[in-house]
């Protein structure tokens, strides 16, 4: 029995009577009356245990805490539980990490009781404000909805966030654990001591949050790369959702109150488009500004309530304070054009005339060009010309012209703009300029920052998503791959050229040859450089972070493009796997290995991922995995007898049905055999899953439906089954997949016909 609270947004109210905003903040005085046998924990440190009768005479223990400060009343918190606990003591704040029996004796939670302690001492030495409680509590629960809660001095985390094999020494669960405590901590300064006055402006507290959890994950991992990392993981991604229909980062009161849920709030945009502001911020006003201003902040607003405009003030305050950093404009008026409006811009930049403009970044393939987007940013632009930094420039118009930024006749004379993301925005470079880096790139790839790499790759994929050029000018820049060894870039180059979901539709066209000799000649040196390493000695990968979460992709890519080698070392890892049960597969690669070991092999391959598949003692990661390499089998039989198996319950917990069908219906042979059974066994099917599983299933077969028939023949299914509404939504949803995937077909052959003419450069 366990019992844990999680209050945030509104849940206060639910357990206390209270005004349960946060701005209302007041002290607590918190009792808990429970079973002896349990402890009970709150923010404060218990000051007194008593023992009480009740009426049948049963004894229970009353558990007072002391007085809590002055805070919001989400973050007021309880777990009752029966759990151990390690600590250790940090600056006089003692720390105890509680978690079930079993996993404090085994260790599970060391690692991260030997990060908190540094972590905080970090945090009160950067922002120079000391932690005001004298204990502070991490939880580990079972089962909880989010990866952590901030409450203050009693944190509360899923387990797979705290806890880790004392035997595993890889950086990326390491990094993990770190990242997430990192971001509890951050929030007992931004969030707890100084809380946002309300919800809206949210991202006070989980921009900021964000911002140093990767400051404090590097900290303690120093072998993490922050700005990599930061850009991989924080920036990309939220720059592939903040669109224009996104909302703003802050926006007003009354709109949050009028039109959605707070749970909304905590999305991408809040979390990493908030760290992303944050860190443009501290780049272009230097760290140490940035942080004398946040100290300010926080010792002004201190157990009380701030909005973004005090923020902007403090900061406004240092800026004023000193003459090395000069502003374009009030700190106000450029923030608030990050913050108030939706999106971000893309920046265009003509050499010849060393001109840049602005204008928002949006999908110009389903708009008409009517629409114009008038909003303007004033962008911080940290730049490079032929491989030396230049001096931080503004824009802060619509266009401005740049003589610095005209270039001469010679191919050598580059220019790279928002180096090493400064900036929230993306860039679109003139073809002249691109020819010059795409040559640089062939000829001296170091030349250009990584990270600036991945940036470059990264947008001009998507400003071939999005209409802005046309692909082939995204696929000139991949011709320099061979030279390429961050597996971080290669990640971003695969996403966009083999997109996950694609992989089917793409084997079946004819583009995949041309694909599989292009890449595969680039992909050698990297792939033959971390497979050297899977064959001698995986564990010399330990501390390289980005093999462990990006290198099943390059594998992958490289057995679907049907590399021998490829191939020949799954199939050996595997067998290697079925004559000692005891051995196990690299868990880096573990996921293709099972799933190539079972293409490349028959019925006893896959009988023998069925059997460690039913072992009991397996770890839910590995069933995970199994249930995946089961659907990769290649003869028909095999796939249709796994769909059998799957439906009978006393071989599966139910929910691994929809999965199964979920992994056959995206493999090039199962959709046909996944979408034949579906419809036989219907009856069966919809009583368990209902129309949930009918909605995958027929996203799935939305890949593959290219013409009217098509759809129809999955109309005549699903009309039978589904309600009327229901039907609607799913024939727009297979009209638009029809329309995507002729699109696409459109694009693949550019992609073909490109390719063709590039095959042997």
């Amino acid at each position: 029995m366990l019992i844990a609270s999680q209050m945030e947004p509104t849940y206060a109210r639910r357990v206390y009577p209270c005004f349960d905003e946060p701005a209302m903040k007041a002290t607590f005085n918190i009792r808990i009356i429970h079973d002896p046998s349990y402890v009970a924990l709150s923010n404060m440190p218990a000051i007194d245990v008593s023992e009480v009768k009740d009426e049948n005479g049963s004894l229970w223990t009353v558990t007072t805490f002391n007085t809590s400060l002055k805070m919001s009343t989400y973050l007021t918190a309880f777990v009752i539980c029966d759990f151990d606990y390690v600590t250790r003591t940090e600056r006089g704040n003692e720390i105890r990490i509680w978690a079930r029996k079993e996993a404090v004796k085994n260790g599970y939670v060391d690692y991260a009781v030997n990060i908190t302690g540094p972590i905080f001492s970090f945090l009160e030495d950067i922002l120079n404000v000391s932690y005001p409680l004298p204990k502070t509590d991490l939880v580990a629960l079972p089962d909880f909805g989010a990866g952590g809660m901030e409450n203050w001095g009693l944190m509360i985390f899923q387990e797979a966030s705290l806890m880790n094999l004392p035997s595993d020494e890889f950086t990326s669960r390491k990094a993990m654990i770190a990242l997430i405590v990192s971001h509890e901590l951050g929030h007992q300064w931004f969030g707890n001591l100084v809380t946002m006055n309300w919800w809206n402006d949210l991202w006070l507290n989980e921009g900021l949050a964000s911002y140093f959890e990767y400051l404090g994950a590097t900290f303690v991992e120093p072998k993490l790369s922050l700005d990599k990392i930061f850009y991989a993981h924080v920036v990309q991604p939220v720059l592939r959702e903040d669109s224009e229909i996104a909302r703003s980062l802050s926006e007003s009161e009354d709109k949050i109150k009028g039109s959605f849920s707070l749970m909304s709030l905590f999305d991408n945009i809040t979390y990493s488009k908030g760290a992303s502001i944050t860190w443009m911020l501290s780049g272009f006003l230097t760290e140490k500004l940035f942080i004398r201003a946040l100290t300010s902040y926080l010792k002004e607003f201190s157990f009380s309530n701030a909005n973004q405009d005090d923020l902007w003030t403090h900061i406004q305050m240092v800026v004023d304070a000193q003459d090395e950093v000069q502003l374009p404009a009030p700190v106000k008026q450029i923030m608030d054009s990050w913050t108030c409006q939706n999106g971000f811009p893309v920046l265009t930049l003509n050499l010849t005339s060393g001109t840049i403009r602005q204008e928002q970044f949006f999908n110009k393939n389903n708009r008409k060009s009517t629409d114009s987007y008038n909003n303007t940013w004033i962008i911080p632009i940290s730049w490079m010309r032929n491989g030396s930094s230049q001096p931080l420039t503004w824009l802060d118009k619509s266009s401005k012209m740049f003589p610095e930024m005209q270039v001469s006749e010679s191919d050598y004379d580059w220019i790279l703009l928002n180096v090493n993301l400064s900036g929230y925005y993306r860039v679109n470079y003139d073809q002249l300029n691109l020819k010059r880096l795409a040559h640089l790139l062939e000829n001296d790839p170091k030349a250009i920052p990584a990270v600036s790499r991945f940036q470059l790759i990264d947008d001009v994929f998507a400003l071939t998503d999005f209409g802005y050029v046309p692909i082939e000018t995204a696929l000139e820049l991949t011709k320099y791959l061979a030279r390429e060894d961050e597996l971080f870039i290669w990640n971003v180059v695969l996403l966009n050229l083999i997109p996950e979901n694609l992989e089917s539709t793409l084997k079946n066209h004819e583009v995949y040859p041309l694909l599989k000799k292009y890449l595969l000649k680039r992909m050698l040196p990297i792939y033959h450089y971390y497979a050297g390493f899977i064959r001698q000695n995986a564990d010399a990968l330990e501390d390289d972070y980005f093999a462990q979460v990006y290198l099943e992709k390059l594998l992958a890519t490289a057995c679907w493009l049907g590399l021998q080698d490829c191939l020949d070392l799954s199939s050996e890892l595997y067998a290697k796997w079925r004559d000692n049960p005891e051995y196990k597969i690299p868990f880096l690669i573990r996921r293709t290995v099972c799933c190539y070991g079972v293409a490349a092999g028959s019925d006893k391959e896959w009988n023998f991922a069925w059997e460690m598949y039913n072992h009991t003692n397996s770890v839910e990661e590995d069933e995970d995995i199994l249930l995946y390499a089961m659907s990769c089998a290649k003869e028909s039989w095999l796939l249709y007898r796994y769909l059998q198996y799957g439906l009978s319950d006393t071989l599966f917990s139910s929910n691994c049905t929809s999965v199964i069908i979920s992994h056959v219906v995206t493999k090039d042979i199962g959709h046909h055999i996944a979408w034949e059974f579906v419809t036989e066994n219907w009856p069966l099917l919809s009583q368990g899953y209902g129309h949930e599983l009918l909605h995958d299933v027929l996203k799935a077969m939305g890949r593959f439906v290219k013409t009217d028939v098509q759809i129809q023949e999955l109309q005549v299914f699903y009309n039978a089954t589904l309600e009327e509404d229901e039907r609607e939504a799913i024939t727009m949803l297979l009209e638009s997949a029809k329309l995507e995937n002729i699109e696409r077909r459109k694009l693949l052959i550019k992609i073909a016909n490109w390719l063709e003419k590039n095959i042997d450069d």
